[in-house]
């Protein structure tokens, strides 16, 4: 699916509401919707399920079943227009309006109770936005099973090593994993064992932090 937002990016000019992309996962949106969404929100809202079908490398069939399924979640309606000869087209009224409640909603919440996403403490991190590609491998992480954090421990490690890449902390992850880490107090575990050992092979040596990357001591 990620294959085919990319495909549809290259062909045009596409745009993504940040918004959007942000939280499409809380509007009960999947990501077939959203390549759907992207493609409404920057062509022409003519209903064309034929050029639909084409441009999105899907059959007119499954074009209709995703509008229904839209429409059934109410994020878009089929209307048809006031001026002759009468056509079909879509309307994302509905969407926009989500779209703006989700923001406003965000910013009623007190201070005190919100919550940093994952998102949020990469961004800080790093000092920039992140690519949308780069959403996509964290919430593959995610979607892997590898909880906020151990992400965020794993994203603590590499910014300390001076490694603001997302391969970097995939190989960590990866590392953790081989090793059974799965949370902070399995981690700390394992950093005072590595650090215990260091020791003992080199005492009179100072003690350099742990590089999950290159344990093997020699």
């Amino acid at each position: 699916m990620t294959e085919k937002v990319l495909t549809i990016m290259e062909k045009g000019d596409y745009r993504i509401p940040f918004v959007l992309f942000k939280n499409y996962k809380s509007l009960n949106l999947t990501e077939k919707d959203l390549l759907f969404l992207i493609y409404f929100i920057n062509e022409e809202k003519n209903f064309n399920p034929k050029k639909m079908g084409e441009i999105l490398g899907c059959t007119q069939m499954e074009v209709l079943e995703e509008i229904d399924a839209l429409s059934s979640k109410g994020i878009l309606e089929l209307k048809l227009t006031d001026t002759q000869p009468k056509e079909e087209v879509i309307d994302l009224s509905s969407l926009y309006k989500k779209m703006v409640s989700s923001v406003m909603n965000a910013e009623i919440v007190p201070k005190e109770e919100k919550r940093e996403s994952i998102y949020d403490l990469f961004e800080q991190e790093f000092s920039r936005t992140l690519s949308p590609i780069e959403y996509e491998l964290i919430g593959g992480w995610l979607s892997a099973g590898y909880s906020e954090e151990l992400v965020s421990l794993a994203l603590k490690e590499a910014v300390y090593n001076g490694a603001t890449r997302l391969t970097y902390i995939d190989k960590i992850l990866y590392e953790w994993k081989k090793k059974g880490i799965n949370n902070k107090e399995e981690y700390e575990k394992e950093k005072k064992r590595f650090q215990k050992n260091k020791r003992e092979i080199k005492p009179k040596k100072e003690l350099l932090d742990y590089d999950w990357l290159n344990e093997e001591c020699k």
